[in-house]
């Protein structure tokens, strides 16, 4: 299992679009971040959070945790595994087609 932050669409369900929205949010329930430290939990899934934050953060979006954070299934097939098994790589996947024996890589220019 992974874990998905799900910030944005928790905050877009109440109406709020960008990070600034957020951090007003944020100060009406005494929670002040800075700027930074709201665009990097707007923009990306952080490493970690303090939990005392996340309960101010679900105080302001009124929300539980379990709406910010999503459990997600891995995958547990690989693409070797679904090779054997005569699936098809996914669309857009690289496809990998080993050389021939006797070719060998050009020499770069000097």
């Amino acid at each position: 299992m992974t874990v998905k932050w799900n910030l944005r669409m928790v905050a877009a369900q109440r109406d709020i679009w960008r990070p600034t929205q957020l951090m007003k949010a944020f100060a009406e329930f005494g929670f002040e971040p800075s700027l930074s430290k709201v665009a990097a939990l707007w923009s990306n899934q952080p490493v970690t959070v303090r939990l005392d934050d996340l309960d101010k953060i679900c105080a302001a979006l009124d929300c539980s945790v379990g709406d910010l954070l999503q459990a997600e299934q891995v995958a547990t097939q690989t693409e070797k595994e679904a090779r054997a098994a005569g699936e098809r790589p996914a669309a857009g996947a690289p496809v990998v087609r080993p050389r021939g024996a006797g070719q060998r890589r050009p020499l770069p220019p000097n």
